[in-house]
């Protein structure tokens, strides 16, 4: 398989590159640094130089042309403020999806968050609610179209720990912790069960084997 992914320097995403590399699939990274090329390159990724705040549709397309699958792991990350989370976390997946839309990629994974289909308790510091809002909006705009053979990943607090490839994967699953190491592996298996298109899917540590895990969320 061919999967581009967008983030593809950010912590899941490089996990992901690694692990698709070992298998023999082959992973393009978009990223908007030159500077992150050849962490890309260590993992076994191509890097691929988009920036998807001010990329159009077409540019976009043009790197997924001959791709398997899309996987959106892009973020504003930590420090950046209301006005990212909205143009990255929302708009940027928009944007993703339309590209893959357009070059009938149908498979496509979203790296979204839990807590995101409903209104931000009052009180919430007020970047963390555009956070929210924003996954949520883009959560709902990739839920809505027939073009993408979607499923949605939602994981709970993200820790560095190592991976223990033992999860809980269901549509709900509380609240918890999980590495991202596993996070990565759960991709990794999605990419590969068409089984859970149509699915959103929260992701925490658990007792299954990744594998199973997934196998079991493609029957519902």
């Amino acid at each position: 398989m061919r999967i581009v992914i967008a983030g593809g320097h950010g912590q899941i995403a490089l996990r992901l590159e690694r692990l698709l590399a070992v298998r023999g699939d082959e992973a393009a990274g978009l990223i908007r640094n030159h500077a992150y090329a050849d962490d890309l390159r260590a993992a076994g990724a191509e890097p691929v130089l988009c920036d998807l705040e001010s990329a159009s549709v077409e540019e976009v397309a043009a790197h997924l042309q001959g791709a398997d699958a899309a996987v959106f792991a892009a973020g504003a990350g930590p420090g950046s403020g209301a006005a990212r989370k909205d143009t990255v976390d929302r708009a940027a997946a928009v944007l993703f999806a339309d590209a893959a839309e357009r070059t009938r990629v149908r498979r496509y994974l979203v790296v979204s968050a839990m807590g995101v289909d409903r209104e931000p308790p009052a009180g919430t510091d007020p970047v963390f609610a555009a956070y929210l809002r924003a996954k949520g909006a883009a959560d709902d705009d990739v839920r809505a179209r027939k073009g993408l053979d979607w499923t949605i990943l939602r994981p709970g607090r993200l820790t560095d720990e190592p991976g223990t490839g033992l999860v809980n994967l269901a549509e709900q699953t509380g609240r918890g912790a999980v590495p991202r190491d596993d996070v990565a592996a759960v991709l990794a298996a999605l990419l590969r069960e068409p089984g859970t298109t149509g699915r959103t899917l929260e992701l925490i540590s658990g007792t299954v084997p990744v594998e199973e895990a997934v196998k079991a969320a493609s029957t519902g």
